[in-house]
């Protein structure tokens, strides 16, 4: 006897859910339907968690979930779940929270059991159907499972309260407060990167696999910055060029695939995911600012053009991800995926399509015979262009050029490829990083890329922000607009569109970013407890209620919070934005000072709070070009950029639409002199002369820092 009737995925609108709404196993969605059949008929649940584009994911799905014998024992002995973890993050922390303390390791899927009221007993990833290299079986291991919840029902009960209390130990309590993280934050953070770094390979760890570690990068930069000390920049670059040469980045289409499984960079799990391709991009834009090397500046406009063409809602979001697998070239439409089927390529491949380049193009990206991946090759720069030259007797523009068309004739045949599968949700908080990432590459590199941000912004905006309720939801897809959104929601795209404002000068990005931090302080923020939940205040009740602390896959959103909040605290000094940042590094701090690596944005957020920004208050209608030049050559961590109207006229309507009683002290007083844009320079409560001349402005800071 079945205890689910029924599949229910199938009115669900995630492409990971959709999925699996055809397997035999009775899936449920997370939802009161699900749990309270748990409940009614005192079973466990067998939690599942993971996403579209997830290769172990679809590994376990064809062999268990697929599997008639393996979905009977789940649909007679448990109440099964499928999470999309980019869905409920809240869900997934919680339940990888205790994965990772129980077996010391983590990652997707995530496979759970839990008592109907959703402590956890018994936690893993990925199992095959029978026991194989030291994992047990699941078909196996569900039948022990259900023996033990009818043999031995106390001891799972004794095991799921402590697991209960060890997670709400690890993400909901909170520290008493004490002594904010100090000076010493950022060069203790900046030491540890320096001591994890792979001095051979470049990234962090000694083995594999190596994941991007952005907010590291950002550390080490702004280390850098600080102390001219040359083996921060080098650590640095060494991950970029890691990064950018090897087989993490696609050579042929632009982008960053998920991360290497191996030391050298060399093979990635192919999916790609937006977050990664907004956040590397921003690592890359600090390494030019620094050394000027145009190759990073290029990879990041190459990974701009991936995103607009590949994913890209038509109303201007982003979508979510592309998975890892595909139909092999020329295959049959009933053949097995495989991974990285739509990358990788053969010296055949090659020779057909390229004649006498094909030669060259081997020799630059490493096509041999046998390959580095299951007999094909991953792309990666193995020679340089002057090694070529030399080689071929020609110049370096020569080759450039014909590596340029060969890279163009790859694109067009692989287009004519089986496409990997899109999850064309279009999620809140990951838009928000794409949204900053190309605001700030508007500054740097081509101001056609803030617009591109602002229409990201405005697609957001439109779809997924309640004016009148002031609520901002998750995930839009197909028209369909549903879950309440989470801190990383409101933090990553309050960001986005405070940086939207910084690139444009544009007024209503800032009141966005300022009704956004509203609800952050109002629903998020705990004043008693002093710290920022990842829930809001009268969520849904899950066995605790999670912060998210640490840099992972994406950006911690506390860190990102606390640093929007201190941004946004210069334009609204009243409404207790830095109290509640103040309040947060009080808290976090032991936390900090004990691991900064694996607080890394909240490492910079003390760093900032402890320093100080630079403003630069500009007065004009636009910011001029050769300002905007300027200030893309320019590293500036801590800069506060902030717009406004030339005159007082113009000033007091902005301070209307931003419901603000008076301009704050980074506004006002502070208008265009002679009718010329205008600017002003401001560190440690200290300010320039007015000066139409923006390098006057940044002269005057290096003397004041010196």
């Amino acid at each position: 006897m079945t205890i689910s009737e029924r599949n229910r995925l199938d009115e669900e609108a995630s492409p990971y859910l959709l999925q699996h709404a055809d397997n035999p196993v009775n899936w449920q969605p997370w939802d009161d339907e699900a749990l309270a059949l748990a409940r009614e008929h005192d079973v466990p649940i067998f939690l599942s968690i993971g996403y579209a584009a997830c290769h172990w994911c679809h590994v376990m799905e064809d062999e268990s979930f697929a599997d008639e014998e393996v979905a009977s024992a789940l649909n007679e002995g448990f109440v099964p779940i499928k999470v999309d973890r980019e869905e409920r993050p809240d869900v997934d922390s919680l339940y990888m929270t205790i994965c990772q303390l129980v077996t010391q390791r983590g990652g997707w899927p995530l496979s759970a059991w839990l008592t109907p009221d959703g402590r956890p007993f018994y936690v893993g990833t990925y199992f095959p159907k029978e026991p194989r290299r030291g994992m047990p079986g699941f078909l196996e291991l569900l039948r022990k499972l259900r023996e033990s919840w009818e043999t031995d029902r106390e001891a799972i009960e004794e095991r799921a309260d402590q697991w209960a209390a060890a997670i709400e130990d690890e993400v909901e309590s909170v520290p008493e407060p004490g002594e904010r993280p100090g000076s010493e934050t950022l060069s203790d953070a900046a030491g540890a990167a320096l001591r994890a770094s792979d001095r051979e390979h470049g990234g962090f760890g000694k083995g594999g696999p190596k994941f991007p570690q952005p907010a590291r990068l950002h550390l080490l930069a702004r280390a850098y910055d600080r102390t001219g000390r040359e083996s921060y920049l080098a650590v640095l670059r060494e991950a970029l060029d890691a990064m950018s040469d090897r087989g993490l980045y696609d050579h042929v289409g632009g982008g960053f695939h998920r991360y290497a499984t191996d030391r050298e960079w060399i093979v990635p799990h192919f999916e790609k995911m937006l977050y990664d391709n907004a956040e590397i991009p921003r690592a890359l834009l600090a390494g030019h600012a620094f050394t000027g090397e145009e190759r990073y500046a290029r990879v990041v406009e190459e990974t701009i053009e991936f995103l607009d063409r590949e994913l890209s809602h038509p109303g201007g979001g982003f979508y979510s991800t592309l998975d890892a697998q595909s139909l092999p070239p020329g295959a049959d439409e009933d053949a097995h995926q495989e991974e990285g089927a739509f990358y990788v390529w053969t010296p055949g491949e090659v020779d057909e399509l390229l004649s006498e380049d094909a030669d060259l193009v081997r020799e630059r990206y490493g096509i041999v015979e046998g390959g580095n991946f299951e007999g094909k090759t991953v792309l990666t720069l193995s020679r340089s262009v002057s090694g070529l030259a030399e080689e071929y007797g020609t110049g370096e523009e020569n080759v450039r050029e014909r590596l340029e068309g060969a890279r163009g004739r790859l694109f067009e045949a692989r287009e004519e490829r089986p496409r990997p599968a899109r999850d064309e949700k279009v999620l809140a908080g990951w838009n928000g990083l794409a949204i900053s990432m190309l605001a700030e590459a508007g500054l740097a590199l081509d101001p056609g890329h803030a617009e591109r941000a602002v229409e990201a912004l405005s697609f957001c905006r439109e779809r997924l922000w309640d004016a009148e309720r002031r609520e901002l939801s998750r995930r839009f897809k197909d028209g369909d607009v549903r879950i309440d959104g989470y801190l990383d929601d409101y933090a990553f795209l309050a960001c986005g569109a405070f940086d939207c404002y910084r690139a444009t000068g544009g007024l209503s990005h800032l009141a966005f970013a300022l009704d956004l931090a509203r609800v952050i302080e109002e629903r998020f923020w705990d004043g008693g407890e002093r710290t920022i939940y990842f829930t809001g205040e009268g969520g849904e009740s899950l066995v605790a209620r999670p912060q998210e602390r640490h840099d992972r896959s994406t950006p911690s959103s506390l860190g990102v919070a606390a640093d929007v909040l201190l941004s946004l605290s210069a334009f609204a000094p009243n409404e207790g934005f830095e109290e509640v940042v103040e309040g947060v590094l009080s808290t976090q701090g032991s936390r900090i000072r004990a691991s900064p690596l694996e607080h890394a944005t909240l490492a910079l957020v003390a760093d900032r709070f402890e320093n100080g920004s630079l403003e630069l208050t500009v007065a004009a209608e636009e910011l001029p070009k050769d300002w905007r030049e300027r200030l893309g050559r320019e590293y500036l961590p801590d800069l506060l950029l902030a717009p406004r109207p030339p005159t007082e006229e113009g000033l007091a309507e902005w301070l209307q639409v931003l419901d603000l009683e008076e301009a704050p002290p980074v506004w006002a007083g502070r208008g265009a002199r002679d009718g010329e844009p205008t600017v002003y320079a401001c560190r440690s409560f200290t300010c320039s002369p007015p000066t139409h001349d923006i390098a006057e402005a940044f002269d005057w800071a290096d003397e004041f820092d010196a």
